[in-house]
């Protein structure tokens, strides 16, 4: 029982842990994604205009619409150099909700037109050296232009460039944090040269919709030249990862439980042979090579269900403690959460159940069949 229980209470913490990690990742990216996005289905970017855009803020359940533009771009601030991802955001970018899980520090702000502002991912301005406060030192941002037919000696004419004044830090996840810079709308449209493209749209959903159903009004809207993605479809691959993982630990588990499981076996085979004599009385008095069976198997039941039981309690007790009170920390100072985030399932609680009784019981077929061909005449 003690085994059963000992294995059924990993799975049931390791199932719960990955849990954590999966709502932890949704809810780091939500902080950076929009909702729902936009994207065109062949190609980079797209025109738009306002009463294309007019028709999209009309449907029902759209809060906020946001025009981006994104692009690579070489990044400097005094002689450092990073390429990264200029990202710009109309002005109602942060009516969004952004940046509610993480760091974020300085000003909420992308400037002015006369001054526009940055709000750097952390990676970004610790590479760059950025100080906040050295107001005077501007961060330019250099991108090449479209090749011409004619060509030319001058170096400064094979690309555009433009200053920010770093006003923000953010820190959300490091393969934002690394790479992100969030510049005005007009500033990259004028620096990129994209005029009326855009590369997506983020919006918001408003209160009483959900995101299924705004999502859905969306795809009929816009047709089979646009995709429209959610937060988790936006990153399907690290979530389709993280559940994956999450399988193959709870296999793994199993599979270390059906080796505990030998423990049953053997106790119940030495059961069936100590006991020799009174199954022989038994079947001499008229019990059928069943009943012997059922015997055996019920104790079999009677170990699984009880280590079942007891592990699933503990399991639980142990994972509610984690939540009020963070008892293991996940030891980096950085990091957004200080303890391993947890999550209770009640399907994995079914699973885990169905594993470790079927495992017990299989455990304990063989001894009961054994001890149902003991032989009366011989034994007694």
């Amino acid at each position: 029982m003690v085994g059963v229980a000992v294995g059924t209470m990993a799975l049931v913490i390791v199932m719960s842990v990955f849990n954590g990690l999966e709502d932890l990742i949704r809810g780091l990216f939500a902080s950076f994604d929009a909702e729902l996005k936009v994207e065109a289905s062949l190609g980079k970017s797209f025109e738009v205009d306002e009463e294309w855009l007019g028709g999209i803020r009309a449907i029902e359940g759209v809060a906020v619409l946001t025009e981006v533009i994104e692009d690579n771009a070489l990044l400097d601030y005094k002689g450092n150099q990073l390429v990264g991802t200029i990202k710009g955001v109309s002005d109602n970018f942060l009516e969004q909700d952004r940046f509610t899980r993480g760091y974020f520090w300085g000003d909420t702000t992308l400037g002015t037109d006369l001054r526009p502002g940055a709000i750097l991912g952390r990676g970004v301005g610790f590479f760059l050296s950025v100080n906040l406060d050295d107001q005077n030192v501007p961060l330019k941002v250099f991108y090449p232009k479209a090749p011409r037919s004619a060509a030319t000696l001058d170096p400064s004419q094979l690309y555009a460039s433009a200053v920010l004044d770093p006003v923000a830090f953010f820190s959300v996840e490091r393969q934002f944090d690394d790479e992100y810079v969030i510049a005005p709308l007009n500033f990259t449209r004028d620096l990129l040269n994209y005029g009326n493209r855009r590369t997506s749209l983020e919006i918001k959903v408003s209160k009483g919709s959900t995101v299924a159903e705004v999502q859905k009004r969306l795809k009929a809207h816009l047709g089979s030249d646009f995709t429209v993605k959610n937060t988790d479809e936006q990153h399907a691959g690290l979530l389709r990862t993280v559940k994956l993982e999450k399988l193959f630990v709870f296999l793994t588990l199993t599979f270390i439980l059906a080796i505990a499981s030998f423990n049953i076996f053997f106790s119940l085979s030495m059961l069936a042979i100590e006991k020799k004599k009174d199954i022989a009385v038994l079947k001499a008095m008229g019990a059928p090579d069943r009943l012997i069976q059922k015997i055996f198997l019920k104790q079999g039941a009677l170990i699984a269900f009880t280590g079942a039981l007891i592990g699933l309690v503990m399991g639980y007790l142990i994972c509610l403690a984690q939540q009020s009170f963070g008892l293991v920390s996940l030891g980096i100072a950085s990091a957004v959460v200080d303890a391993y985030p947890v999550r209770i399932v009640l399907s994995d609680f079914v699973w885990i159940s169905l594993a470790v009784v079927t495992i017990t019981l299989l455990a304990s077929w063989r001894p009961a069949f054994i001890a149902s061909r003991v032989d009366t005449i011989k034994e007694l």
